[in-house]
Parts: structure tokens; sequence; C-alpha cells
């Protein structure tokens, strides 16, 4: 069955506790998985990642149905929900484990997500060059229990509040001015 195929990308645009939680609003997702990868170290820890001595970057393996929500809306939303233009920060996140990375599983997904950085650097919809980091997918390593699900878990916690929800909002309000964009959240 065409429409019960799943496909995988990670992706990593600042805290994952972020990233997760705007993924989470799509429709056509099957799992947000906050995770390291980029890196060299195998089974890493927060609190090594943390360090920066890893080189692995907070990360959300996205399984999504390509029947249902294209690899280019995730890209739309992926871009949307963070800063391609800032290395190794987001905000007030410093460190190179928050810095942009996209890790494709098939050689289709490079040739989009290279194709949509070209459009977008095209479009001069940013001041700044986007310093996304591209690349295969090696190894991805599931972030610890606690990591998982945090917006949900901890809605009052003030970097929730105040850095987590605002890019969940911007994200919504986005897509609801667009037809396609209501087509894909909850």
């Amino acid at each position: 069955m065409n429409g019960t195929k799943t496909a995988k990308i990670v992706l990593g645009g600042g805290c994952f506790w972020c990233t997760e939680a705007v993924f989470k609003q799509l429709k056509g997702i099957a799992a947000v998985r906050p995770g390291y990868a980029g890196g060299e170290t195998s089974k890493p820890t927060y609190k090594e990642v943390s360090t920066g001595n890893t080189a692995h970057a907070e990360v959300v393996q996205v399984e999504y149905f390509p029947s249902r929500v294209s690899l280019e809306k995730l890209l739309e939303v992926f871009f949307l929900a963070h800063d391609p233009t800032t290395l190794n920060r987001q905000g007030n996140d410093v460190g190179s484990w928050y810095r942009s990375i996209i890790l494709y599983t098939t050689v289709e997904q490079c040739l989009k997500i290279e194709q949509f950085i070209n459009d977008l650097e095209e479009s001069s919809k940013y001041n700044e060059p986007i310093v996304t980091e591209v690349k295969a997918l090696t190894k991805f390593y599931p972030a610890e229990d606690e990591h998982q699900n945090y917006w949900r878990k901890h809605p009052k916690q003030a970097y929730c509040e105040f850095v987590i929800a605002p890019k969940v909002e911007k994200v919504k309000q986005v897509l609801e001015s667009e037809e396609a964009g209501r087509q894909v959240l909850k």
C-alpha cells in the first residue's frame, strides 16, 4: 500500500524541543523523535553533546507519509521555524549542537533539499546566506526519555512558554494563511 509507506528525514534547527513541537503539529507525520546526529561519537548523551565535543547536533527524526505531506512542505516548515542564516545558534541557544542541519536518507531527498535551498537563496528571502549543513545521515541516536515530548510534558516551563510556543504559533499562522498549509495542520 503506497499510502502507508513512510520516509524519514533528520532535521536540526536549534533546540530539539522546539523542532519536535513544531513538527508534531502537522498531519501526515508518523513520528517525531528528538535525538542527536551529524557527529562522531557513538551513543552520545545530552550532557556530552552540550559540551560541543561530539560534533553532533540536536535534531529530530521526522517519519512521515509522503502521500500525505511532501518533503517540500516539511522543508518549508523547517525553514520557517528557525533562522538558517545563523551559524551554531538559534536565538539565545548558542553552540555547534544548535546548528542548522538537514540529514537526508536518500539521493532523491538530497536533490530536493539542494533545489529547495537554491530556490530560497534566489528568492532573497534572507538578507544573509543560508548556512544550513546538508549531508547524508549516517546514524541517528534517540535522545533520553526526558527530552521526548518535552513541550507537551512541560507547557508552563519558561523556555516552553517564551521560546517554543511562539515558534509553534508562527508556523501555525503561516500555514493557516495558505490552502496547502491548512491541509497539513492538525
